[in-house]
Order: structure tokens, then sequence, then C-alpha cells
């Protein structure tokens, strides 16, 4: 119930910090992204940088545009992120031979060595996590839900 005033009782605060969803989710990325963060650390990698270089480890090199797609995020802030790895020699920007203007992104040796000494770090941290969860596949396709959902709407389609 809202107050006709323009204060908010403190126990609308509690309500928010215990029951929101959103403040829920912040919270527990943020816990996730400093553990893994703190795993790969020997690695010299981060874990949105692990994330990144997993989502280039494919057959054929993507484009910028279905790159930020996957990952969540706007083509500026993904072109920043490229940046150190490519500095680091980790990946490499190439021309498309089907469509010149566009710019393939792809592994180099040492970007692939890394993310294969890397991954173990993964599997092990991951199945920490797991371990703690009482349904992690169920939490697994409720989070892949929602950011399907948002992905739909957000390109104009009902989400589903």
């Amino acid at each position: 119930m809202m107050p006709s005033s323009d204060t908010l009782p403190f126990e609308a605060t509690l309500h928010v910090r215990d029951t929101c969803l959103c403040l829920s989710a912040q919270r527990a990325a943020r816990s996730l992204v400093r553990r893994f963060d703190t795993a790969f650390k020997p690695m010299g990698i981060t874990s949105g940088q692990f994330s990144l270089l997993m989502s280039l480890n494919r057959p054929e090199p993507p484009v910028l545009g279905s790159l930020a797609a996957l990952l969540a995020m706007d083509r500026t802030t993904l072109t920043a992120n490229l940046k150190p790895l490519e500095r680091r020699g980790l990946i490499e920007t190439i021309a498309n031979p089907r469509d010149r203007r566009a710019r393939l992104l792809r592994l180099t040796l040492e970007g692939t060595t890394l993310l294969a000494r890397a991954y173990p770090i993964w599997t092990r941290t991951h199945a920490e996590i797991d371990e703690k969860l009482s349904a992690p596949d169920d939490l697994r396709a409720g989070l892949m839900m929602l950011s399907a959902s948002e992905n739909n709407r957000s390109r104009g389609h009902p989400a589903v």
C-alpha cells in the first residue's frame, strides 16, 4: 500500500530488499563476477573477458553485431571490451571476405591457448557454485527465459 504523502515508510525499503528480483539478481551477479574474477586472476583475465573469449571459440568468426547480441552488449561497450584482448594478442579483427565493410573477430593461437587453460578453472568454479544451489538447472532455465523474452521485446517481437 502506497502512502499518501511524499515519503515512503522504511517498511517499503525492507519489502523491496526482501522481494525484489532485480536487486537479488544484481547482488548475485556481482557475487558471481567477484568469484570468477578471483578464479581467473592467475590467467590474467576477468570473468567478462573469459565470456568474450569463449564466445569467439567457434568454427566461423562472427561479426561484431552478432557477438554483441550474444553477449547482450551494445556495440560500443563490446568494442571497448575487445581492445585490451586485442592489445594482448588474444583476438584479432580480420576482413570479412563476403562483405569488405564488415569485420570479423577471431581468437588468435594465444587466445585459444589461454582459453583452453582457463576452461578447467571455469568448470571447477562453476561446479562449486552449482553445488550450493538447490535447483541450478531451474535457475538457468528461468534466467534464459527472462533474457530471451527481453531480447524479443527489444527487437519488437512479443515476449515468448
